[in-house]
């Protein structure tokens, strides 16, 4: 008699099955269902499992996954242009820093066309010193906020920065609401400069709503016909009214900077693969966001990093157009039999997409 060779798990020696473990990252990274949310739900139904297994599970399978991870950051340098952003994170037992203390969650989004990797890293800091590790050897466009600690890389590596006039209109939404005090009657139909300024921002973007369905070719001379006049004008307007407002209002802070990003705010008219906002990375950011209102914060280092690969996973899952449960359900089943790069590559999730057909 001979008995058939046991399938092999992703975790050794563990008796959870790979679709359990599907349902839990799903659950907790997904629909942001904190582990001691689970635990209650399982035991409705006769569960026994704690939220400590479940966490136990989620930290070993963690590691068993660094490789795919690995190999997504290299194939997103591949790209001509990478979306990054970070937020904050509490990582109660990070040695370096108190307990209070701001920890940071980074998040970077791109690659070739039509196989985007989005990629989450934890790190305590937000100094240069990450953003030098993360994009190490790319060359293309990268496109952030207005924060210095992108300026750095973009030196060393050649990379052109490209900014994000969201930022700047949110700034001055925010000077419009802030500067008309509530009960104040305004005299006559007076317009503010702020609401000048959004005037010009909304004709820019209207200009990108309508071109959204034209080829990249189409788009750059779309925007050196039309939206390169309206920079021109806007840039002009600002250098001529920034001094005549008071220092540190809402409205100068705002003037002064988009004035500042100016360089970085023009580059998307240069290439018709670029947006005017960096809305890509923070729609991928925004569901780390609404779970961090659940589950609130990381017990230790390693538990944020864990978060950050399963997140890595299941937003590249769903930019790449896959259901996440029946991604991670696919790549636990086939991760222990992946003993070379090759194999590997195959649970990618634009492989993985491809393979489905």
């Amino acid at each position: 008699m001979k008995a058939a060779e046991l399938p092999r798990h992703p975790i050794p020696k563990s008796a959870v099955t790979t679709c359990m473990l599907a349902y839990i990252i799903v659950a907790k990274f997904c629909d942001a269902l904190p582990l001691y949310r689970q635990e209650k739900i399982l035991a409705r139904y006769g569960g026994s499992v704690t939220r400590t297994t479940m966490a136990n599970w989620l930290m070993r399978l963690s590691r068993q996954l660094q490789g795919l991870i690995n190999l997504m950051y290299d194939h997103q340098r591949t790209g001509r242009v990478i979306n990054a952003d970070e937020t904050r994170i509490q990582a109660l037992k990070e040695p370096s820093k108190a307990i209070t203390s701001d920890k940071y969650m980074w998040v970077t989004l791109g690659g070739p066309p039509g196989q985007t990797a989005v990629l989450f890293e934890y790190d305590p800091s937000r100094s240069k010193e990450v953003p030098l590790r993360l994009f190490e050897g790319f060359s293309g466009y990268l496109q952030t906020d207005g924060y210095k600690s992108y300026d750095a890389v973009c030196r060393q590596e050649g990379i052109t920065q490209l900014g994000c006039f969201d930022h700047v209109r949110r700034k001055f939404t925010d000077a419009q609401k802030g500067e008309t005090k509530p009960g104040k009657k305004v005299k006559g139909n007076k317009v503010s400069k702020a609401d000048v300024a959004l005037g010009k921002i909304r004709k820019l973007y209207a200009i990108e709503e309508e071109i959204k369905g034209l080829t990249a070719a189409e788009k750059k001379v779309r925007r050196q016909e039309d939206s390169k006049p309206l920079l021109d004008d806007l840039h002009q307007w600002l250098q001529k009214n920034v001094t005549r407002l008071i220092p540190d209002s809402l409205t100068h802070r705002a003037m002064s900077y988009a004035l500042n990003q100016w360089s970085k705010l023009v580059v998307y008219c240069e290439d018709g693969h670029l947006n005017i906002s960096n809305a890509a990375a923070e729609n991928a950011i925004r569901p780390f966001t609404v779970g961090r209102r659940n589950w609130l914060f990381a017990d230790t280092p390693k538990d944020a990093k864990a978060s950050a690969t399963y997140y890595s996973l299941i937003e590249s899952a769903k930019a790449n157009g896959l259901e996440p449960f029946e991604y991670l359900s696919h790549i636990l089943k086939e991760l222990p039999y992946a003993d070379t790069v090759e194999k590997l590559e195959q649970l990618l999730p634009w492989a993985v997409k491809a393979s489905k057909g």
